[in-house]
């Protein structure tokens, strides 16, 4: 049975499981939820977090040298139990150890620490992934965090957007049979806002590789907005499923592997490269807005 850790500060409330240090819950101060409820007819995510890998590998496996490890899509933290370091009422921090059910999937000696804070009406997330190896770690990590669509007070689903800091010109990159395609796509992003709809999720994820902005607002045309920022984040990913009640807003730094790609997992496109005895961190914000 996961436990379930709950944070309050004057403007948001969440509650954050120990199994995959997920956040499960977002409330405003009016108790209204801002986070997917988990509905098992569309997604029974809510907010998994994605390492070490964002997305899919070719069949479903890692090589490493000589070697293959089954790995499923996303990775090993959202599978598992994390241990509780702290928690307080604004704060908590979660972590995973490498141990031998990780190991089947992720055969290195790494540490995942996880820290859910609340200030005012912001929710900061910061994972810091540590390499207790004597070998180079290879490393992705993403946020998922799947947001109520529409929001409480925002309208109607039609009327919601996702606004970016700045234009977004560039192609957007999609999927084939869950690995990136080569090919870049026209953006349907308009200048700096793309108009939510659900055929923009028909062919999976909208996937911004080089984006330029480092936060988006997302809500509808009335009542509050979420702002989500992402500094060092270097991609961004967008998903739905039609008809569903949530889009994912999803910072990463990593994303699948590219179609024809299948080889070792230290030269997969992506990778962070953590020496041993390093760390790499990774954030992102949600602030309620006006």
């Amino acid at each position: 049975m996961a436990t379930i850790y709950t944070l309050e500060s004057a403007g948001l409330r969440a509650e954050v499981s120990d199994f995959g240090a997920e956040l499960v819950r977002l409330q405003d101060g009016e108790g209204r939820d801002l986070l997917w409820d988990g509905n098992p007819d569309f997604w029974t995510g809510r907010a998994p977090l994605l390492f070490p890998i964002v997305g899919k590998m070719a069949n479903d496996h890692l090589k490493l040298g000589d070697s293959t490890y089954p790995i499923r899509q996303h990775g090993i933290a959202r599978i598992s139990p994390f241990e509780l370091v702290a928690a307080s009422g604004e704060r908590c921090e979660l972590l995973l150890r490498a141990n031998s059910e990780t190991q089947k999937a992720y055969p290195f000696n790494f540490a995942l620490d996880v820290i859910y804070s609340l200030e005012g009406n912001a929710l900061t997330i910061e994972a810091s992934a540590m390499n207790h190896d004597n070998r180079v770690l290879p490393v992705s990590f993403g946020f998922h965090p799947a947001f109520r669509w529409p929001l409480p007070d925002g309208g109607a689903r039609e009327d919601h957007a996702i606004t970016f800091e700045q234009a977004e010109p560039a192609p957007v990159r999609r999927l084939a049979g869950g690995l990136m395609d080569p090919e870049p796509k026209p953006s349907p992003i308009d200048g700096d806002r793309l108009p939510l709809r659900d055929d923009l999720f028909a062919a999976d994820a909208l996937i911004l590789d080089q984006p330029a902005s480092r936060s988006v607002i997302y809500g509808g045309s009335a009542g509050a907005k979420l702002r989500v920022s992402f500094p060092d984040m270097p991609q961004l990913g967008l998903w739905s499923k039609p008809g569903a009640g949530f889009v994912c807003i999803e910072p990463w730094y990593g994303y699948a592997s590219p179609a024809g790609f299948d080889g070792d997992i230290n030269d997969k496109p992506g990778m962070a490269h953590i020496p041993p005895g390093g760390a790499a961190g990774f954030a992102m914000k949600i602030e309620l807005v006006d």
